[in-house]
């Protein structure tokens, strides 16, 4: 009769596009793969996609990848165009005065315009939870202004509002976690007596899914948070618990301001000043939800805080870290090597072993591994890098063996990453010029299939600013014959040792 077999099949809907802006940040990166579970398509806008290229999920048939830093509007139209709903999770997180701020509402107006002219149906923001918008912090303040910039085109706006979010890798728990590590007796400041309700992330990615599934969700403020309502320092016991420590003794005093408190916490944690200083102004704030709204369209039952903070503590310990906070963000272009004054201090070594040996081998350097020779002057200069400000090697590293584009290690960014070819790293520490680690592998001249060998060179790059700059090579060069040739040693017999 003509009558096809697909014809007989009942009407399937319409295949949703969901676009996702910080795919690469901590929150995003975990909100892809549930959406992909869920049955979307999904379209990531990264500013550096390069990020993404070890996620799991990176090769799922339903997955784009578009580049965009959220600044051209007319292109950024055309990456949203076709998606139904738009998930805003872009937040510049750095106290720099009022910039942070003005960046922010530059980006989501261009955002909420390109949205308007794409036919995007609806935009999903992530913002924070605060009572009286004349008492917010300047960070919470800035989040209510993205929320009504978002707005602004006519575009209906979901927004969430959460506290304190718990899971391994966010930074406000890493400041917790590491403040009861390291501190058994804390002079804190007085908000440790504010109220708030973390969350768990687990919760927050929940809500954040399900509610494109209940219309009535669409164009409302969702306050959302955990089972539990608990000033800090009921937090910092928690995790002194879970943590199996001694009990920590907390004395709050009034003459710590934000600002003295965020040198703190970026002294003792691996959390830089920059993103220390709006988190820690905001612990101000008494951040609890105040309306049932959310749990009455979306009924959901959330972790307390010690169900949460023992999730987040048995992944760590498991090493399954999905994503973590000191993956977002810009990474600065490679510098310029051409022209000026550039040092370099090259060294190869010739290892009996694949160069996917030898590659999984340089890749363990940093975090709990070390760096395989001389650890106390890296130590040295970790500690010597703290003090002047800057991340010391307090950041470690997300996973023991697996590293990705734009990952940090310790005081280094990951900014170029071949497998089983190269790596190469860029120095965070503060320094008075621009620096280089590079690793590069190749298969030896004496390379046979029953007896492999990979030549290794490894590259230290110095752009120095001024005389400074110059003076701290020459300074520091005559360590290297210890650090670096240790360097290579050790990972020479690290990889020889997987091929025996």
């Amino acid at each position: 009769m003509g009558t096809t077999q697909g014809s007989e099949q009942p009407t399937q809907p319409t295949q949703q596009t969901i676009a996702v802006t910080g795919p690469t940040g901590y929150v995003g990166g975990r909100l892809v793969p549930i959406l992909l579970d869920s049955g979307y398509e999904v379209r990531c806008i990264a500013r550096s996609p390069r990020k993404l290229d070890d996620r799991e999920w990176r090769s799922h048939q339903k997955v784009i990848v578009e580049q965009s830093d959220l600044s051209d509007i007319e292109s950024l139209t055309e990456i949203l165009r076709g998606c139904t709903s738009a998930y805003y999770l872009v937040h510049s997180m750095e106290a720099s005065g009022t910039d942070y701020a003005n960046r922010d509402r530059q980006l989501a107006s261009n955002f909420a315009i390109a949205s308007k002219e794409a036919g995007v149906e609806r935009i999903i923001y992530l913002g924070g939870l605060g009572e009286g918008d004349s008492l917010l912090s300047e960070h919470l303040q800035s989040r209510r202004e993205v929320e009504e910039v978002l707005g602004s085109t006519g575009v209906p706006v979901t927004v969430f509002r959460a506290a304190m979010i718990i899971g391994s890798g966010s930074s406000s728990f890493e400041i917790l976690r590491y403040l009861v590590e390291r501190l058994p007796v804390m002079i804190t400041p007085s908000w440790v007596k504010t109220e708030a309700q973390p969350i768990a992330i687990a919760d927050v990615l929940h809500w954040m899914v399900r509610c494109l599934e209940v219309p009535e969700t669409t164009g409302e403020i969702l306050e959302i948070g955990g089972a539990d309502i608990e000033p800090y320092h009921d937090l910092m016991r928690t995790m002194a618990q879970e943590l199996k420590l001694t009990k920590r003794i907390i004395i709050p005093v009034p003459v710590l301001t934000p600002r003295l408190s965020s040198g703190w916490v970026s002294l003792v944690t691996p959390v830089s000043y920059r993103i220390a200083r709006p988190l820690a102004d905001g612990l101000r704030n008494r951040v609890v939800v105040t309306n049932d709204l959310t749990q009455r369209l979306m009924p959901h039952e959330p972790m307390s805080v010690r169900e949460a903070i023992r999730k987040a503590l048995t992944r760590i310990e498991t090493n399954d870290v999905q994503t973590r906070w000191s993956v977002a963000g810009p990474i600065p272009g490679d510098p310029d090597w051409a022209g000026g004054t550039t040092f370099e201090d090259k060294r190869t070594i010739d290892i009996n072993a694949t160069p996917e040996q030898v590659f999984k081998a340089v890749c363990r350097i940093g975090g709990g591994h070390g760096w395989y020779a001389a650890d106390i002057l890296w130590k040295v200069r970790g500690w010597m890098d703290t003090i002047v400000g800057g991340p010391g090697l307090r950041r470690g590293r997300r996973d023991p063996d697996n590293i990705e584009y734009g990952e940090a290690l310790d005081f280094w960014r990951v900014i170029g990453i071949q497998h089983n070819e190269s790596l190469t790293l860029r120095a965070e520490m503060k320094l008075p010029g621009t620096a280089i680690l590079d690793f590069h592998l190749d298969p030896a001249e004496q390379y046979t299939q029953d007896s492999p060998c990979t030549a290794m060179t490894m590259t230290a790059r110095f752009r120095p600013k001024g005389i400074l700059g110059i003076l701290y090579w020459y300074s520091v060069l005559p360590f290297h014959g210890i650090v670096f040739k240790g360097m290579l040693k050790g990972i020479r017999r690290t990889a020889e040792s997987t091929n025996t």
